[in-house]
């Protein structure tokens, strides 16, 4: 009898030892980021949330792909969350409710029990989903007054297309924006993205990754006029196929790649007058947005204290 008593001792020492070690190992702290903290099991639950977002079999192969890439976001995520600390922003229920619609084929509570049988922390999956909202809002607040599109700019340019063309040619693009380090570990970050690409879905890295503002729109931009898009941009989309993902595009902090999604042509007499000057207005826009939130992060981690341990 006293055997036994000592082999069930031993088994339950060994028990809650070893999930004692596995609790200590998930809490050790692979970051520190200003006054805050990043832990193994952060990083854990961001690479497994990515998976279960994308529909990709959780396995070793797909975990090692997504560390870097996974690591680089919770970095941007925690300055972002720190930088809001200093505003009041509230939460907008409503947007957050149909972005999780948007990626759960409207069942969010199978993707809550996703989270659960895979022991994840699904409120701080939550928690950076309000963080890039506050953060889109915190850009316009500070830069809305900078951006400033001149209407009548806008409807001469309109024009010059109408009459330049027989016909208007528009795209549905995506867009993935992500910032650089501008050092020679740049190589392995597009390299590591466009792989990313490749395992997971680009809408799922735009929704995971991008800094751009359209990343809770999985990227998308919609229909856009490819006469309107700057030459750089439209010498590169108008040779894409439809499907087909474009080089990255260098940026002053970043890189830029798009993808086609489809395309269509306007006959001149359909072209809808009011129609293309508001869509010239929201591309103006976004590309100014897009700009003020990459160059506002990057001085940001420029600045900011960031210490990686061992």
């Amino acid at each position: 009898m006293k055997l036994i008593k000592t082999k069930i001792f031993f088994f339950l020492f060994l028990f809650f030892f070893s999930e004692n070690l596995k609790a200590n190992i998930d809490n050790t702290i692979i970051l520190r980021i200003e006054n805050k903290i990043v832990t193994k099991y952060e990083l854990k639950n961001k690479i497994l949330s990515s998976l279960i977002i994308s529909g990709k079999e959780i396995n070793q192969d797909n975990i090692n792909k997504l560390k870097k890439q996974s690591l680089d976001a919770l970095i941007n995520s925690t300055l972002k969350f720190i930088e809001l600390e200093k505003y009041n922003y509230k939460d907008d229920p409503n947007r957050i409710n149909e972005y999780l619609k948007s990626i759960s084929n409207n069942n969010i509570d199978e993707l809550k029990n996703k989270f659960n049988n895979y022991k994840l922390d699904y409120n701080l999956f939550l928690d950076d989903i309000k963080t890039q909202f506050k953060w889109q809002k915190l850009i316009y607040n500070i830069y809305s007054d900078k951006i400033d599109i001149n209407e009548n700019s806008v409807e001469e340019e309109a024009l010059k297309i109408i009459n330049k063309v027989s016909r208007l040619e528009e795209i549905n693009i995506s867009e993935i924006e992500i910032l650089l380090n501008g050092d020679e570990k740049d190589a392995d970050i597009i390299s590591n993205l466009f792989i990313l690409i490749k395992d997971q879905g680009f809408e799922t890295v735009a929704l995971e990754n991008s800094i751009a503002a359209s990343a809770s729109k999985k990227g998308n931009l919609g229909w856009i006029n490819l006469e309107s898009l700057n030459s750089q941009f439209s010498e590169i989309i108008k040779n894409l196929t439809i499907g087909e993902i474009s080089k990255p595009i260098r940026r002053q902090n970043s890189i830029i790649i798009f993808k086609l999604n489809d395309k269509r042509i306007t006959k001149k007499k359909d072209i809808n007058l009011e129609q293309l000057k508001k869509n010239l207005v929201n591309q103006k826009k976004n590309e100014l947005f897009n700009l003020y939130s990459s160059s506002h992060l990057s001085k940001l981690k420029n600045t900011g204290f960031i210490e990686y341990k061992k």
